[in-house]
């Protein structure tokens, strides 16, 4: 939480500061935990402060929008549970679209309860969304963050999981994703041995593109 402090000295209205509290109250109740900073947390509020944290160090002009979506981007996401839906990657996809939507519901209801305009609800569920992709910054700095936690946290064991030959593909489509910005903070990311070559090679393979 390095970011924290200065996050909440620049956007410091009372709003903003109970949706976050909201979001990290709904977040804490995830039965799946993580070790993060030493620490045993939630997955899902240890992952929205990571987020927060790669928000704010990608577009230091952050706006309250881009903060809440980006603390709220997997809100709740275990009460929707992948094995509830089919195999493969129509399952996954469908999966996904179906979690999209209800985190955008979700943070829309907890930011309009807690005093923000409809307006604001909308920016902030268009971000969770990813809508704009192509034509707002903002949801490509919203989609770097997704990926450095992605790389961050999962990449080791997705490793050992797919191994390297089909890691190298996913790490190709995360890495075609991701700004130039993203991709170099991408190299400073604390992985294994096998991570950092495995990220190096695909970084590589990246630029020759």
């Amino acid at each position: 939480m390095r970011n924290q402090n200065r996050l909440t000295q620049r956007h410091s209205g009372e709003r903003l500061r109970a949706v976050l509290a909201a979001i990290d109250e709904a977040n804490s109740a995830d039965p799946n935990m993580i070790s993060f900073n030493g620490c045993e947390r939630p997955k899902e509020q240890a992952h929205a402060e990571m987020m927060t944290d790669w928000v704010v160090r990608l577009d230091p002009a952050v706006d309250d929008a881009q903060l809440v979506a980006a603390r709220a981007h997997h809100l709740r996401r275990w009460v929707l549970v992948r094995s509830d839906y089919p195999e493969g990657r129509a399952g996954y996809l469908r999966w996904r679209k179906d979690q999209s939507k209800r985190h955008a519901a979700e943070v829309s209801e907890i930011v309009t309860n807690a005093g923000y305009e409809q307006d604001f609800a909308s920016d902030v569920a268009a971000i969770v969304s990813k809508r704009g992709l192509k034509t707002d910054p903002r949801v490509q700095t919203h989609e770097d963050a997704l990926c450095l936690v992605f790389l961050q946290t999962q990449l080791d064991a997705l490793t050992d999981k797919l191994g390297n030959s089909h890691i190298a593909e996913v790490l190709a489509k995360t890495l075609a994703k991701m700004s130039p910005a993203a991709r170099e903070l991408a190299r400073g990311l604390p992985l294994s041995p096998q991570g950092e070559a495995l990220l190096a090679d695909a970084l590589a393979e990246c630029s020759n593109h």
